[in-house]
Order: structure tokens, then C-alpha cells, then sequence
């Protein structure tokens, strides 16, 4: 025990002795492991994340497509539909036994590059997002009239809406629409809270309000010289043909496989439901080919951060014959030296994992309203998991195995070589 103690204060002599390399290396190997614990956390938090967009909605219908891709456009408003929905089906399917609500999504249009979306009151009522929580309003209340408006967080920020503002509606989901429904203007009364899901970045609107904007159009082209006021548009039945989506909620999840095939069998049209985690789980499995390749990405930072330590500690071993030469010469054995390189490899890489779970730590705190804000992803603030001890240990026992290689050539050092002069 004296013995290992007396090698162990020697290792940390002579690495404060070459603090300046050994600083450096250090630096390397806290770096490494602070974007392999950020690289896992993002990982990990962006799954739940995704999990966590919808909950409580038992089915998601649409037209018949994809699992994948009903999913995108109905809950994360990305693409489009490749078809509707009547109106008739949807009023079918909504009246049966075993449903107990559901939530019509019509989509098309945009703001400014914000999808609109057109829902009615049970959106409000029944929609939840992460662990079931409902939604709430930050100011304001849901809208009443055919052209009010519900602003998500993200689109009132960004585009400095308030309370009472006006906007206007554009034609299609291009950033820059050249057609927009100027003559219709939609009045904000209410702004959600900040949910980090897709809500946060639509505007919603109820469905005689998608209806409303659309009255003058055909084939998706304004009809030239025909113009309807907004309080003529209000006098007319504007029930909506169609819709692109709905959401279902049913009465018992028993019953889910059954309304799913009965859904899927639909006489009146062609029309697809699924299970939301189910597709979510689809959808992730696409994006492992690219979490596999982020997480190669660290593992090789690793271990060039790894290869930085050894060849630090080997470009300093012909600088160090005459310190293991006098270790020798003082009764120290081959083995002692080798241990002591040893310990000096574990020390740096302890020191390094250390200081790079603070810069991990630290980094969280500081950008993690950033991320939130700009990215819509929440990154919390945990203890160290089991997984960040197992990467820790990881890269701990990799500095070991790797400081075997300087160890071992200093062990073979002889007491003769370390005190002759060469020339």
C-alpha cells in the first residue's frame, strides 16, 4: 500500500511538472467526452421529445398513404396530404359507438411560413402533448368567429404578434406565397403557451374559417372579378367539403385494433389510421442510420482525443531516461516505472472526463433556454445517468488499456539506457 501510494505521488509530480502538455491533453480528452455526453443527451431528449408531440390520441386518420407520412403532416405539419377527407366520412366515423371524441385537421395554407391549421373547439378541448398535459393559453381565449385566430408561441415571437393584431392568410405552404387572402383578414385572440411541440409554430383557425378564405376560389385559382365580403361569407353554410385529417380519441383502447380495421376497410372511400406510437417508433427507426454515424463521429473524437494522450506521454519518455534512470538506481523495478506511466494515463483521463462532465454540465445550463427557444427541443437538467457513467467508465478504461503502450515501453527501459549520453 506504501508502495502504491509513493508511485502514485510521483505520477502526480511529474505530471504537474509538465502541466503545460498535460493541461493540453487534458483539454482534449474534456472535450471529447463533454460532446459524447451532449451528442447522447440530444439524442436521448429529441427521441422523448418526439415521443412526447402527441399523447392521449388513441388513432390518426387520413387519407390512404403512408404511416409515416400521416404522421408528419397531421401532427409535425411537415408535407402534404396526398388526399382529403369528405366530410360525409368524416361525420360516419366520428358517430360511432366506440369514439369517443374526435379532432378534424384541414391544412394548405400558410402565414409567413407558418402552417395554418384549421380545427374547431375540441382541439382545445381534447388535444394533449407529453404526459397527457392540456393545452393553455398564455393571453387571450380560442377563437369564436369565423376570422379569429390562435397563435402558437413560436409564430406570435417571431413575428411580434399581439392580441387584436391582424393577419393575413397566404395561399399554399411557400414561404413567400404570391397569393394571399388579403380580403379576408383574421383577427388574433389568444396566444398559446410554449408546448415545444408543432403547436407552438401554427396558427389555427376553425374550419369555417378555411372555408371562408377559400369561398372566391376554384381549383385552387381565385376566380377573377369575384369578390365576397367578410360579413356576406358569414351568412353562408360554411361546413367544410372536406378536411385533411382527424384525430381519435376512443372509449376503450380495447378497441383500438378493431376501429384501426374497420377504419382501414372504409366502404365510402380509401382511408388509413394508425397508432401514433407505433408510427413514431417507424419514424425513428428511419433516423438510426444517422444516430449511428453522430455516435461514430464522438467515438472517434475519443479516441483521437485518446491517441493525443499517448503520443504525448511517448514524446516525453526520451525526455524522462534520466528521471526512470534515477527511479531505478534508487531501487525502483521495471515494473514500479511502468506503473507510474500507467497511472499517469488513468490520471489525465480521469482529470479530463471530470472537467469535461463540468463543461457538459455548465454548457446545458447555458444553452438550454437557446435551444428551447430556437429549436423547440427541451433539454433538462439531470443528475448523471447510468448511461453518462457507462460512457465516463468507457472512456476511463480506454486510457487505460491505451496507457498500456507507454507503460509498457518504459517498463523495457533498461537502468544502462537511461544513463548513457547518446549522440
Amino acid at each position: 500500500m506504501i508502495l502504491v501510494k509513493t508511485i502514485f505521488g510521483l505520477s502526480v509530480k511529474s505530471l504537474f511538472n509538465r502541466r503545460l502538455t498535460v493541461s493540453l491533453t487534458i483539454l482534449s480528452i474534456a472535450v471529447s467526452v463533454m460532446l459524447m455526453l451532449s451528442v447522447e443527451k440530444i439524442r436521448n431528449d429529441a427521441k422523448s421529445n418526439f415521443a412526447n408531440t402527441i399523447s392521449g390520441t388513441d388513432l390518426i386518420v387520413g387519407a390512404r398513404s403512408g404511416s409515416i407520412q400521416l404522421l408528419l403532416y397531421s401532427v409535425f405539419r411537415i408535407g402534404n396530404a396526398t388526399n382529403n377527407i369528405s366530410w360525409k366520412s368524416y361525420r360516419s366515423i366520428s358517430k360511432r359507438k366506440n369514439i369517443k371524441w374526435t379532432i378534424p385537421i384541414s391544412l394548405g395554407d400558410s402565414h409567413r411560413g407558418f402552417r395554418v391549421m384549421g380545427t374547431n373547439k375540441t382541439y382545445f378541448d381534447h388535444f394533449r402533448f407529453g404526459q397527457k398535459r392540456k393545452l393553455q393559453f398564455q393571453k387571450g381565449r380560442s377563437f369564436e368567429d369565423v376570422f379569429e385566430t390562435v397563435l402558437g408561441i413560436d409564430v406570435a415571437q417571431t413575428l411580434g404578434y399581439k392580441l387584436g393584431d391582424k393577419i393575413i392568410i397566404d395561399h399554399g405552404i411557400g414561404a413567400d406565397s404570391f397569393e394571399k387572402h388579403n380580403d379576408k383578414p383574421f383577427i388574433v385572440t389568444g396566444i398559446l403557451k410554449y408546448t415545444g411541440t408543432p403547436v407552438d409554430r401554427t396558427v389555427h383557425i376553425g374550419l369555417e374559417g378555411i372555408t371562408a378564405i377559400h369561398i372566391d376560389w376554384r381549383s385552387g385559382r381565385r376566380v377573377i372579378g369575384l369578390t365576397t365580403d367578410p360579413d356576406t361569407v358569414k351568412k353562408i353554410d360554411l361546413t367544410p367539403v372536406s378536411i385533411t385529417a382527424f384525430l381519435v380519441g376512443l372509449k376503450s383502447r380495447l378497441a383500438a385494433f378493431k376501429v384501426l380495421r374497420d377504419i382501414n376497410t372504409f366502404p365510402r372511400e380509401p382511408l388509413l389510421a394508425i397508432l401514433p406510437g407505433v408510427a413514431l417508433q417507424e419514424l425513428w427507426t428511419l433516423m438510426d442510420i444517422a444516430e449511428t454515424a453522430l455516435g461514430g463521429v464522438t467515438i472517434m473524437v475519443v479516441a483521437a482525443s485518446l491517441l493525443c494522450m499517448v503520443t504525448a506521454v511517448l514524446s516525453s519518455l526520451s525526455e524522462r531516461r534520466r528521471e526512470m534512470a534515477i527511479l531505478r538506481s534508487l531501487g525502483a523495478r521495471p515494473l514500479h516505472v511502468g506503473l507510474m506511466f500507467l497511472i499517469e494515463s488513468i490520471l489525465i483521463s480521469v482529470i479530463g472526463c471530470f472537467l469535461g462532465y463540468l463543461l457538459y454540465f455548465f454548457g446545458i445550463i447555458i444553452l438550454q433556454p437557446i435551444i428551447e427557444n430556437h429549436f423547440g427541443l427541451f433539454l433538462p437538467i439531470t443528475l448523471p445517468t447510468l448511461r453518462d457513467w457507462i460512457i465516463i467508465a468507457f472512456v476511463i478504461a480506454a486510457s487505460a488499456i491505451t496507457g498500456f503502450v507507454p507503460a509498457l515501453m518504459a517498463y523495457r527501459q533498461s537502468l544502462v539506457d537511461g544513463m548513457t549520453v547518446k549522440y
